[in-house]
């Protein structure tokens, strides 16, 4: 079936508006913002993953983030490849298109596994989610993708919103928890990170000294002792939710009020976490498991560790990367087929031990020492609504957080 080339609609150009601020729209970053990947489809058995830099020490990173990635996403952890599966099907000419938010040093093993276990040549083609969000609104019903596997719900929110997602069968669906899906049925969450406090383990005891709320770090005891990255992805998918939570009058007055507290900025999570166990900083807001990183390096000498609010509050955010099924998809079957082996136990089991994220289903449980996803007590919010990255910008901006 021939596939038309639709007019590039109001949802592109929002998306493109936001872009223009937040990165480029060319398809050459990945969304761990350290690597360099094709920047076209690739066929999986020719697109090794890149080499990223070695774990850091506990001094401040003095790498930064390349500049397509430094206002949606931040670097990731970097894995060891899953076992390899048999093949199931061997004899089947199928191929599978997929368009990466998540980054090539992550992804390209989870990839290369489902290959190997159903005989499907995989192409992809990585960069940021917002970007590759914005290259499917361009692309419209022309996109040779059939899968879009982002590392951010806003995204994928966004994809929903223009018509752009199908929908993936219920059974698949009801793998994962109502909270990390979307409220249409059109995209469902693969792995969780969760927003925590990261605390210098000399200068805080995280019972007596830590807040009941995010809310509270404006009191003026705070003042010059905070670490935050407000260029980040996942720090601008929080304060989405804080506007949905709050409305955008208090949050303009909570991010006005954080900025007047002497906050220090800092390009990404990984140089708050490294900041936090040097005493740069007493706390910063972070995603959980960049801590992960520095305990494997250093030991349980590591100076920092996470605080996990809890409780309901706006600071206990879980976010999710997920995917979702292209309407213009030829190959409905294959593509519901990836979606399933996302969800299933080798997969998931990845996520838990490799990139520290949270399984979200199969029953695999967490590793270490995280605690689990059920005891989280994330806030209340629908992470599909979280695709108004626009108006998010705006309000920073407003605020004197971004110029």
């Amino acid at each position: 079936m021939t596939r038309l080339l639709n007019g590039i609609s109001w949802q592109s150009l929002l998306v493109a508006a936001v872009l223009a601020v937040a990165l480029p729209l060319a398809l050459v970053g990945c969304s761990g913002g350290d690597e360099s990947p094709p920047s076209r489809p690739a066929p999986i058995s020719q697109a090794a993953p890149p080499t990223e830099a070695p774990p850091p020490a506990a001094v401040p990173p003095t790498e930064a983030p390349a500049p397509s990635e430094t206002a949606t996403a931040t670097p990731e952890p970097t894995p060891t490849p899953v076992p390899t599966l048999r093949p199931m099907v061997e004899d089947e000419d199928r191929t599978l298109t997929v368009y990466s938010g998540r980054s090539q040093s992550l992804v390209h093993p989870i990839l290369e596994a489902f290959g190997e276990r159903t005989g499907v040549s995989i192409q992809v083609k990585y960069a940021s989610s917002a970007s590759t969000a914005a290259t499917l609104l361009e692309e419209g019903d022309n996109t040779p993708a059939d899968v879009v596997f982002l590392q951010d719900p806003g995204s994928l929110g966004a994809l929903s919103d223009a018509g752009m997602l199908a929908q993936i069968p219920q059974a698949t669906l009801d793998k994962v928890d109502q909270r990390f899906r979307s409220n249409d049925g059109t995209w469902v969450g693969t792995s969780g990170r969760a927003r925590t406090v990261i605390y210098n383990t000399d200068t805080i005891d995280p019972v007596a000294d830590l807040p009941a709320s995010i809310l509270d770090f404006t009191e003026p005891q705070w003042n010059g002792r905070i670490g935050w990255a407000p260029i980040n992805g996942s720090s601008q998918a929080f304060v989405t939710a804080l506007r949905i939570q709050l409305g955008d009058d208090a949050t303009r007055s909570w991010l006005e009020s954080i900025k007047e507290n002497d906050t220090r900025e800092y390009p990404n999570n990984i140089s708050i976490v490294a900041a936090a166990a040097n005493g740069e900083v007493d706390v910063g807001f972070v995603n959980h498991y960049y801590l992960q990183r520095f305990l494997e390096e250093h030991g349980p000498e590591f100076g920092a560790r996470n605080h996990f609010i809890g409780n309901g509050d706006p600071g206990a955010l879980v976010l999710v990367a997920g995917v979702g099924i292209l309407e213009a998809t030829e190959d409905r079957q294959t593509a519901e087929e990836f979606v399933e082996f996302l969800l299933s136990k080798p997969a998931q089991e990845y996520f838990a031990s490799e990139t520290k994220e949270y399984p979200v289903s199969a029953g695999v449980e967490t590793e270490g020492e995280l605690p689990s996803l059920a005891s989280l007590d994330p806030p209340d919010v629908d992470l599909g609504s979280l695709s108004d990255l626009k108006g998010t910008i705006s309000l920073l901006r407003d605020a004197g957080v971004l110029p």
